[in-house]
């Protein structure tokens, strides 16, 4: 039979083995296990709507992280969001015509900026601006948009 304190050092390394994996999950839901960027260079975008969109949120590309959100304002003059990027220095080809798409990803709902590559022989420099963009969907619009619609199809024809 197991005497009492070895019985009390198992459930200490079990409690303490929890308390690390709960650190780890924050750590990992809180996007704070990657590295920063290096050697990065700051492009920005316009959108109409950010949705949940955060600061540090990931910028990708074909599924890989690229950068990070390192910033978003709000434009008085064109009453839009202006998100200035970090990607990071080993991505300096990426096609001037590109378009930057506000995604969501997982159960979790985290947002990010997803980048559709264009086709133009010219790249990205820093301070450039992405042409095309696509803003977020707003969950409550699309409902509002299907009971409009269904509302409409149900209305009695004249």
């Amino acid at each position: 039979m197991i005497n009492r304190k070895s019985l009390e050092l198992w459930v200490g390394l079990f409690v303490a083995a929890g308390i690390l994996a709960l650190a780890m999950l924050a750590f990992k839901v809180g996007n704070l296990t990657s590295a920063d960027v290096m050697d990065g260079y700051k492009v920005t975008a316009r959108f109409d709507n950010v949705g949940g969109l955060k600061v540090k949120a990931a910028v990708t590309m074909a599924g890989v992280r690229i950068g990070r959100v390192s910033a978003i304002a709000f434009d008085n003059k064109k009453y839009q969001a202006l998100v200035t990027m970090d990607v990071d220095g080993r991505y300096q080809h990426i096609p001037k015509d590109s378009s930057a798409s506000i995604l969501t990803s997982g159960l979790l709902g985290d947002q990010y900026i997803g980048i559709e590559p264009g086709g133009d022989d010219a790249s990205l420099k820093s301070g450039d601006t992405f042409l095309r963009t696509q803003s977020a969907l707003v969950l409550e619009k699309l409902i509002g948009q299907v009971i409009f619609n269904k509302a409409g199809e149900s209305a009695p024809a004249k």
